[in-house]
């Protein structure tokens, strides 16, 4: 029986801006690399309830559909209940990450992340007022 790893890691992003998408997966190899994990698994949870972690692939256009596309499921534009308690204005920010959600596992073969040849790993910033973010890196495995 081989002896289990666990690894942990953050990467901080500083004032992040709404609907910003941040490439991650080159940090999240470093953490990996470093970890020195063959096998097993790597998951990044952001901390906070106005930001996700996507997969998706990072090119221009899908970084200008990807905000449009949650304006239409979830617009700036209606009345939330969230805004009578709190007043800040960011209501649809929590909805949009309650759909997307806090975290991805990532599975790991002989050192790598598993991914697609253009699939990237990212953080999307979904507040309306710039953010310093924390997004908390566990790797566990052999």
């Amino acid at each position: 029986m081989k002896n289990m790893t666990v690894f942990q890691s953050e990467i901080q992003l500083k004032d992040t801006h709404e609907t910003e998408i941040v490439d991650i997966t080159s940090e999240l190899e470093r953490v990996v690399k470093k970890s020195e994990v063959k096998s097993g698994v790597v998951s990044v949870f952001v901390a906070g309830s106005t930001g996700t972690i996507i997969t998706l692939e990072y090119e221009p256009g899908l970084l200008r559909d990807i905000p449009v596309f949650l304006e239409r499921i979830a617009p700036k534009s209606i009345d939330y209940f969230h805004e009578q308690t709190w007043h800040d204005g960011n209501g649809h920010s929590h909805v949009r990450a309650s759909l997307l959600g806090p975290s991805l596992t990532i599975p790991i073969n002989q050192g790598q992340m598993i991914h697609g040849t253009w699939q990237q790993v990212a953080f999307m910033e979904l507040d309306v007022k710039p953010r310093r973010r924390r997004l908390y890196v566990t790797v566990i495995g052999e």
